[in-house]
């Protein structure tokens, strides 16, 4: 634990100037960005008597070994560098914004060629538009079954669509009219395209032109008396309708905004948003919030905002106007309202007005937003009570087991997997609070002394212990290097100054290895031959769940029904199931590269444009001699000596 004195800035050296600043721990691991109006005044309120300071900021400041600042030129650029900070270093004192579930949304590849709409999760893509989010994935399908009727754009995936251009036949939703396939020309690339841009249009709220425009063309067809074409297109016409139905109008004037609702205690919190386009709610989303700051209502809006629209700037035209909406209700204003304004203004293109709603309709669906945030709040809490206390109860159990100077807040397991001693591949998985940190995991492809694989699962594990470390006191090296430069420069680093991100900076405070007294006393010689003294060790042997620890003769029992034995085996079983999925993937690719290896003339950049136009080893064996000599860069012969190398 650091006293604060000890890397308090001189105060004469701090500008009064806005800018964001970065608390460090001693490994050089950002743990905390914050913003400033006044950085000097700011930082100053960090360095009074800790027993002033709320817990959870004396907490940081102790376990901080130094800070550093930036200077910009106005508070919007500092709220803006402090969202881009908070995504690429993830630190661990900041509010915390977790989805309560992953939503899916409507998205729609315009970066294709042939642009596919899709049910998609996770984290944006640039160049695919994206509606919603919506409650259920079912919800999306639904909609999207209803519109290609009047909207028959691709929705195939990459090998559906690649099969059937290959075989000039279209998949079933060409054949019933519910695709124009592009696939086999049926429509040109560029018309599927105005296609698609349709598509959007209408998803983004402007329906009525197409209502109009179809309702023409049912008039004129049934004047013509085209009466199929006619009931045809009515059928269309009452497709959209139904499709638009599906979101009642809650707000009048086609009003577009986002309500939010926040409710928690001084712990946690949940916050809830519906996202209202043309006066209809057409999606909701909610996070649970965890306070590991000290921070009011006001700043957990303006860090709710920065966390919903930090991306849109990404984006600009019709998809950063759809993502910010012209208001943004909000339940206390955030205290710096005229900065969080010009910035979300600056994003949108257009006026954005974020203000608390005082009466009215919107004040009522201010409430039911409210009412949802409380209830995702109490299902949050019923699941997650038995959590967080079986999870401290299992640290604490591996503490006292394993004679711990504090409890491991973050354990790294390494495993080892292989076919015979071919392929071997390692894994270092990463497990902090208990909980599995995935961005962090890594794969090892094993070297072995002569560049052939280790001889065994020992000298594989002293092999990856050892390149880790090495890369671990590698970058403490860098880091302390990057601080001293800072402290020459007067603490102050400039703004665009690409700052790699150290992948094995952090070292763990128990290394588990799958594995017995003889794994553990590989780990134990990598450790020691690079002067590592202050990480604990230990190896969880399989047989009998036995815990061993170097240089003990008898392994450390942890009853069965132990939590700190499970936490154990769930480290231990996601190394294990990490290590067999990176040699599987590495076992396949040289297996589909040995069955071309021999054949002659044919190279590593023909060896690729096969796989890549056939797609796998499987369908290239069922390719005759004038399909694989049709292939770009193949002759008769080379076909022919593929096929026999094949068949051989």
């Amino acid at each position: 634990m650091a006293d604060p004195a000890t890397y308090r800035p001189k105060a004469g050296e701090i500008p009064t100037a806005p800018g964001v600043y970065r608390f460090r721990d001693e490994h050089g691991r950002v743990i905390y960005v914050g913003k400033a109006k006044n950085l000097r005044q700011r930082l100053a309120s960090y360095f009074q008597d800790v027993a002033n300071l709320h817990e959870r900021t004396r907490r940081m400041v102790t376990t901080a070994a130094s800070v550093e600042w930036t200077v910009v030129g106005t508070e919007v650029e500092a709220l803006a560098l402090e969202f881009t900070w908070i995504q690429q270093y993830d630190p661990r004192f900041n509010v915390k914004y977790r989805d309560d579930k992953s939503y899916p949304y409507l998205a729609v590849t315009l970066g294709e060629e042939v642009p596919r709409a899709q049910v998609m999760r996770g984290a944006k893509r640039k160049g695919t538009r994206y509606f919603g989010p919506y409650g259920h994935a079912w919800a999306i399908r639904e909609t999207l079954d209803l519109l290609l009727r009047v909207f028959p754009i691709r929705t195939c995936s990459a090998g559906v669509y690649k099969r059937a251009g290959q075989s000039g036949r279209p998949c079933l939703l060409g054949y019933i009219d519910k695709c124009s396939a592009p696939c086999v020309g049926r429509i040109s690339v560029d018309d599927h395209r105005e296609l698609v841009l349709d598509f959007c249009d209408f998803m983004a709220g402007d329906t009525a032109k197409f209502e109009r425009r179809l309702t023409q063309r049912m008039r004129e067809a049934a004047a013509e008396m085209e009466y199929e074409q006619a009931a045809r297109l009515r059928d269309d016409i009452e497709a959209l309708r139904r499709a638009t139905e599906k979101n009642a109008v809650v707000l009048g004037d086609a009003t577009d905004a986002d309500v939010f609702a926040l409710v928690g205690d001084e712990l946690e919190a949940a916050v809830q948003v519906f996202h209202v386009r043309g006066g209809r709610i057409r999606g909701q989303r909610g996070w649970i919030v965890e306070k590991v700051e000290d921070i009011t209502d006001g700043e957990l809006v303006e860090h709710l905002l920065q966390q919903v629209y930090g991306a849109a700037d990404e984006v600009d035209g019709a998809e950063a106007r759809d993502a910010v909406p012209r208001e943004v209700l909000v339940p206390v204003l955030p205290p710096d309202l005229e900065q969080v304004g010009t910035w979300l203004s600056g994003l949108r293109g257009a006026r954005v007005d974020v203000r608390v709603p005082q009466r009215g309709d919107k004040k009522e669906l201010a409430a039911t937003v409210r009412k949802n945030a409380e209830h995702a709040l109490m299902v949050h809490r019923s699941r997650r009570a038995g959590d967080l206390t079986t999870r401290s109860q299992a640290l604490a159990e591996i503490q006292e087991a394993l004679d711990l100077e504090s409890a491991p807040l973050r354990i790294e397991c390494y495993d080892i997997s292989h076919t015979q001693g071919t392929y071997q591949s390692a894994s270092m998985v990463v497990f902090e609070d208990g909980l599995p940190r995935k961005s962090e995991y890594r794969s090892f492809g094993i070297r072995g002394s002569d560049g052939d694989g280790a001889r065994d699962d020992t000298q594989a594990m002293h092999e990856v212990i050892t390149r880790r470390f090495k890369r671990y006191l590698a970058d403490r090296l860098r880091s302390n290097d990057v601080e001293m430069a800072a402290e020459l420069s007067g603490g102050e680093v400039a703004a665009d100054a690409s700052e790699e991100k150290a992948r094995f900076a952090y070292p763990p405070s128990l290394v588990v290895v799958d594995g017995g007294p003889p794994q553990v006393a590989a780990a134990k010689k990598a450790l020691d031959e690079l002067g590592i003294t202050d990480v604990a060790l230990c190896g969880l042997a399989k047989r009998l769940e036995e815990v061993w620890v170097p240089g003990d003769d008898y392994p450390v029992i942890l009853q069965r029904s132990s939590e700190g034995l499970y936490l154990l085996q769930r480290v231990r079983d996601e190394a294990h199931r990490f290590a067999i999925t990176q040699h599987r993937r590495r076992r396949s690719k040289g297996m589909t590269a040995s069955v071309l290896d021999d054949v002659p003339g044919l190279g590593p950049a023909r060896r690729k444009v096969l796989l890549t136009h056939f797609g796998s080893v499987k369908r290239l064996k069922a390719a005759s001699v004038e399909e694989i000599a049709s292939v770009r860069g193949m002759g008769d012969k080379t076909a022919e000596a593929v096929v026999a190398a094949l068949k051989g």
